[in-house]
């Protein structure tokens, strides 16, 4: 059984002592590639570093993640632009809207976002989509390019059937599902069987962050994806392999590997 993690932060300081050891269990556990996502200017040289040292299994994504856009954010796209060349990301990402603690910055988040969708549409690199309590805003923007748009992502999605609904209506992006699935108060369990096909669907981790039940507490690492894997199984009724091969198929089709 083999599957991709698309969303893992293996670039963090939480995996600096013992990256070897958590790639080597991934691999063990069956995850064949793993995408890596920048969040600002420094990461953007961690996760192609971490790409280069483990070639052809980790990817990396390049973005100014929502939360570090600040009264900067023109500089920071500006060094960051170029790069998009250089650095062969296999995304723009991870980038997006949060307004869950703060609305401080909320203009320039919005600005800040948009033209990240704009280098999607000139690059044609997919979209690695972060967004917190602003889909209103962030579906009013992504509708302005909708037709010019190569797809992408809605990381971390965790929402209800409308949401859901109102999402896929960008045929060429699908949802990012990871740990929360598993969580005993989720809906995930039936509202993604009752609103989003498999074929909508990718995994991921989002680690070291969001650990799944039943390792919900600890540092969460690509391996864990075997907890959602079967608990997605249970909810559309599927063979775990079939989940596999139907979140792989859809995850080379919007990232052209």
């Amino acid at each position: 059984m083999h599957y991709i993690d698309t969303h893992c932060h293996l670039d963090g300081e939480e995996f600096r002592d013992d990256l070897e050891t958590v790639v080597q269990r991934a691999k063990d556990a069956g995850c064949v590639k793993v995408f890596v996502p920048a969040i600002d200017l420094p990461s953007c040289q961690t996760v192609v570093e971490v790409a280069r040292r483990y070639p052809d299994y980790a990817y990396p994504m390049l973005g100014l993640h929502p939360e570090e856009v600040k009264a900067d954010w023109k500089e920071q796209l500006s060094t960051l632009h170029p790069q998009l060349s250089t650095l062969n990301p296999l995304a723009i990402g991870e980038v997006g809207l949060d307004f869950y603690w703060s609305r401080e910055f909320e203009q320039e988040q919005l600005l800040a976002f948009e033209e990240q969708v704009r280098w999607s549409v000139e690059t044609r690199l997919p979209l690695m989509i972060h967004c917190r309590k602003a889909q209103n805003e962030m579906v009013t923007i992504l509708k302005r390019y909708a037709r010019k748009l190569p797809g992408g992502v809605f990381h971390c999605f965790t929402g209800n059937e409308q949401e859901a609904r109102q999402l896929l209506e960008f045929d060429r992006f699908v949802l990012g599902i990871g740990g929360v699935l598993t969580f005993k108060k989720s809906h995930l369990p039936e509202v993604l069987p009752a609103s989003v096909p498999l074929d909508r669907i990718v995994l991921e981790t989002d680690a070291p962050y969001m650990a799944p039940v039943p390792m919900r507490g600890q540092r969460n690492e690509p391996a864990f994806i075997r907890h959602v894997i079967t608990r997605l199984a249970e909810a559309y009724g599927v063979s775990e392999e079939e989940v596999c091969r139907q979140t792989n198929e859809n995850v080379n089709r919007i990232f052209s590997l």
